[in-house]
């Protein structure tokens, strides 16, 4: 006689766990406007500890009840949603590249509020003092009463976050510049460092394209770097030092790069070697990339060709990336494709050829178009909110 076959019953919810209260605020910054029971069964809590984190989230203003349109009324208790509060809390950032600084303001689903542009200075000392000088009035001028959380301190190349210090840049040509340290008195608010590469990773998985599943990020600038992340969790390395791609070697690439060698990916498609070529072949007359890229979308043929070569140059990259990791995503932070987004078909085909992997499915431009710099630079500090959001309560109370 067959054994009958038992149902065994769905454990029951847990009545809490120390991360309790960032699980029903990322529930709801998935999902949000979201009913309490369904965050109860998202995140495995008891509806007694949703409630409680629910209260102690809209105690901080982090979450908030929004009011539903008027309906029939239904039987039981009446279901109240939680969404994420994007009107009390703000993040600033600054970005900080070779031509200039871009300061933000972002809510806390990483919505772009403001941002402003500022000449860069050459030395560490300069630019960190103009950030400190300029950061107030921003502020001043766009934050409008709300809180701001702190401030994101996001450049390319190796960056420390636990030291606060930037390793390298070397585009840039900084070393070792206490970047936490400098800001921190200057500025009186909490000051999170990270990498640009590391920081959009970070956007994609909380608020763009990557929040299930494993995802690489590759930024194209005048730094050429990449983050890793698996199963929502940033691969950082010994010292944060993961994520180095700049010496690369592209195949037929002859270009002289700083370590001495040539063919090196960041040497070759950097942002500042495309707007040189564009000068030396007469495209634009002067070497900077906007003009490259205003060429481009004009139709100029020169142009056109020349951003085309930048994706073929950019494929080999890509498909090693693919075919190492084999992420359930790769996105590409780069201007070509974000200005030209007709392009990406070039870029697919290149990859296509050196990978089986389904390149169209997986390769994908930034989730934050030409704003993408200006979310990253406001990334740090929401990404520490969204982990651990009861540490505002400690930070008041201290």
């Amino acid at each position: 006689m067959p054994l009958a076959l038992i149902a065994t019953p769905a454990p029951p919810p847990v009545p809490d766990r120390p991360d309790g209260a960032a699980a029903v605020l990322r529930a709801a910054l998935r999902r949000g406007p979201l009913a309490r029971t369904t965050i109860s069964r998202e995140t495995g809590l008891s509806p007694a500890a949703v409630s409680r984190h629910a209260a102690e989230l809209m105690a901080l203003g982090l979450v908030y009840e929004p009011r539903e349109p008027p309906s029939a009324p239904r039987p039981g208790r009446p279901r109240i949603p939680l969404d994420v509060d994007t009107g009390r809390h703000l993040a600033a950032g600054v970005h900080i590249a070779i031509p200039q600084l871009t300061f933000s303001l972002t809510d806390l689903r990483g919505r772009v509020v403001a941002q402003e542009r500022a000449p860069r200075r050459a030395t560490p000392a300069a630019v960190l003092q103009d950030i400190a000088a300029l950061l107030p009035g921003f502020l001043r001028r766009h934050a409008g009463g709300r809180s701001v959380l702190g401030l994101g301190v996001v450049t390319g190349g190796w960056v420390d976050p636990e030291s606060g210090v930037l390793v390298e840049n070397s585009a840039l040509g900084w070393r070792d510049v206490p970047l936490r340290q400098a800001l921190l008195s200057a500025t009186r608010l909490p000051i999170h460092v990270e990498s640009h590469a590391r920081a959009l990773a970070q956007a994609e998985l909380l608020f763009g394209a990557g929040q299930q599943g494993d995802l690489v990020h590759l930024f194209v600038g005048n730094v050429v770097d990449a983050a890793i992340a698996a199963g929502g969790v940033l691969l950082r390395g010994r010292r944060n030092g993961a994520g180095g791609i700049a010496h690369l070697p592209v195949p037929g690439s002859t270009t002289p790069c700083p370590c001495g060698g040539t063919g090196c990916l960041q040497a070759t498609v950097s942002d500042r070697t495309m707007a040189e070529r564009a000068v030396a072949e007469g495209i634009v007359p002067r070497p900077e990339l906007t003009l490259l890229l205003a060429a481009a979308a004009a139709g100029d043929v020169r142009a056109l060709d020349l951003c085309r070569a930048r994706l073929r140059q950019i494929a080999p990259a890509v498909a090693l990336l693919l075919d190492m990791i084999s992420p359930d995503l790769l996105v590409l932070t780069e201007a070509v494709t974000l200005y030209l987004p007709e392009l990406l078909d070039v870029l697919h085909q290149e990859v296509a050829a050196r990978t089986r992997q389904p390149v169209e499915q997986l390769v994908r431009p930034s989730s934050f178009g030409p704003g993408a710099l200006a979310v990253a630079a406001g990334t740090p500090v929401l990404a520490a909110v969204h982990q651990d959001p009861m540490a505002l309560r400690t930070a008041r109370s201290a």
